[in-house]
């Protein structure tokens, strides 16, 4: 069972979140907030699985908020609750300030409960679901700093989510099919569904997965995405 609270001011989107995940298997409810102040509080003293966590808060924001939480959790203050944060905005700015600050996922709001509910059940697996217009909202950014990183010397290091690492080749390549599965990262798609459209276990793709971010050096999905455009590996 994934425990999951929401912080999110519009009364009827906050309802209908709850309901529709209520009416599924293996999700539960534990609480709501309205603004970030008590979201803050209900963090701290539920310790849910799985924050999600609206950007427009009526007094704040959901950056800040995220920003805060992450920092008592460093400081051994908070539970090891895993923020996804849900929206509207999908400018480049609003998403990297969000990844910065140290969300962990990002889901769109017009996107299905369906899809909602497997963006939690990835976040809550302690992997990064990253909705696919913003997965290339990110690429694109990345591209843009590799870019300048290739022309200036100085700029030389990358800053992505929190990930600051020297310009590198894969110590071992990836093989054809797992070149199939990196993509299908970039494009948001969980294992599952990578499964699904190669006609493969979802063991074999854990697998591949596995084996993806040994060879990529990264810790986890995010990280594979962008290290992913920075190697070349995904155009």
């Amino acid at each position: 069972m994934i425990r999951v609270i929401l912080i999110e001011d519009h009364d009827l989107t906050r309802v209908g979140i709850r309901a529709a995940l209520q009416q599924r298997e293996g999700f539960e409810v534990i609480g709501d907030a309205r603004d970030a102040k008590s979201g803050l509080r209900l963090l701290r003293t539920s310790q849910p699985d799985v924050a999600i966590v609206d950007i427009g808060l009526p007094d704040s924001t959901g950056i800040d908020l995220t920003q805060q939480f992450k920092q008592a959790q460093a400081a051994g203050e908070s539970p090891n609750t895993k923020i996804l944060i849900m929206t509207m905005q999908d400018s480049e700015d609003t998403v990297l300030a969000a990844f910065a600050a140290g969300a962990d996922s990002y889901c769109m709001k017009d996107a299905s409960i369906d899809k909602l509910a497997q963006a939690i059940e990835t976040t809550a697996s302690g992997n990064a679901w990253i909705d696919p217009a913003i997965a290339r909202v990110v690429l694109h950014q990345t591209q843009k700093a590799y870019s300048s990183s290739r022309q200036s010397p100085e700029a030389a290091t990358i800053s992505i989510n929190r990930l600051s690492d020297e310009d590198f080749i894969p110590a071992y390549p990836l093989t054809e099919r797992e070149l199939e599965v990196l993509k299908l990262i970039v494009d948001g798609c969980s294992n599952a569904q990578i499964a699904e459209k190669l006609y493969i276990t979802v063991g074999t793709v854990k697998t591949h997965v596995r084996n993806i971010l040994n060879k990529l050096c990264a810790d986890d999905r995010t990280q594979v995405a962008v290290r992913a455009l920075r190697t070349g590996l995904i155009q």
